[in-house]
This record gives C-alpha cells, structure tokens and sequence, in this order.
C-alpha cells in the first residue's frame, strides 16, 4: 500500500496535483491548512483522501483529529499545533504513546520529519507550498507498507 502524506497547502495546490499524478497513491492524508480546498484535494485524487483540521482552516467541518488502521499500524493524524510541535515532537509523541498508536502524523512546522526515535514513529511531511527547513524545497512523504513493515520517505520538488 502506497500512502502520500502531504500537509500545510494553503490553497495552493499545483505542488499537490503534481504529486499526485507522479505516484498515484493508495491514500492520501493531509496533515492540515487545506484552506478550504478540501472538495479538490479530494476530487482531484482516484483514492480516498482523509484532511484534518490545521490552525487556518477556519470555519471548517474538518475533524480535529483522525485515528486510522493503516495496515498493521494505527496511526493519529493531527495538526500538531494544540501540541506545541514548533518546539520539538516530544509532547506529540508522548501523547501518540498514550493513545497507544503506532504512528503520528502531524504538519504544522513547514518542516519535513521522520523521527523513528522510541516506540511511536513522529512524521512530518514538511509543506508542498511554503516549506521552511533549509533549502525551502516543497516536501511531502511516501509511505510505503510492505510485509507488516513500513517505509518512509521524504520527498522534495
């Protein structure tokens, strides 16, 4: 199963399309700041797309958070904003432990992450439209679950 994890659009969509064309994933999970381009976002994948609810998503019927089965892995999907992930993951992986999930998924930060440190796996697909880590080159993640074992990679445009 091949999932595309992407985050923190903000309307601007062209970067998402792309992606999109170029893997054609299985899943697509949107970690936030969609903007109101859900219905797109949505349409424009042949697979189901599940968003959640970012800091600029205002007026939005997005759920806050999401709990998915992703193969063997449950995972949490959320913002990561109400978690305080501008200065670290620690706080969103202590709370993912509590959850007692395999997996979080978060945006927020503009920066691409995958922190396999303890028992939860942290990722951060960084930003399609306005990336912030060094270089600024827009970023997203493949997801890849092969045998019960998964596989991550950061990608760039």
């Amino acid at each position: 199963m091949k999932v595309l994890i992407v985050s923190d659009t903000h309307r601007k969509n062209e970067n998402y399309f792309k992606v999109l064309e170029m893997h054609k994933p299985d899943l697509v999970i949107h970690c936030g700041d969609a903007e109101g381009s859900e219905y797109a976002l949505s349409e424009s994948a042949d697979c189901p797309v599940q968003i959640v609810l970012g800091n600029n998503d205002f007026f939005s019927c997005l759920p806050r958070e999401l709990d998915l089965k992703i193969g063997p892995f449950k995972v949490w999907v959320t913002h990561g904003h109400n978690y305080y992930v501008s200065m670290g993951n620690e706080v969103i992986k202590r709370e993912a432990m509590l959850k007692d999930v395999d997996i979080v998924m978060y945006g927020h930060t503009h920066k691409p992450v995958v922190d396999r440190s303890g028992s939860v796996i942290a990722v951060n697909p960084g930003s399609l439209s306005y990336p912030r880590q060094e270089g600024r080159r827009p970023s997203y993640i493949i997801m890849e679950v092969v045998g019960g074992e998964a596989e991550f990679s950061i990608c760039y445009l």
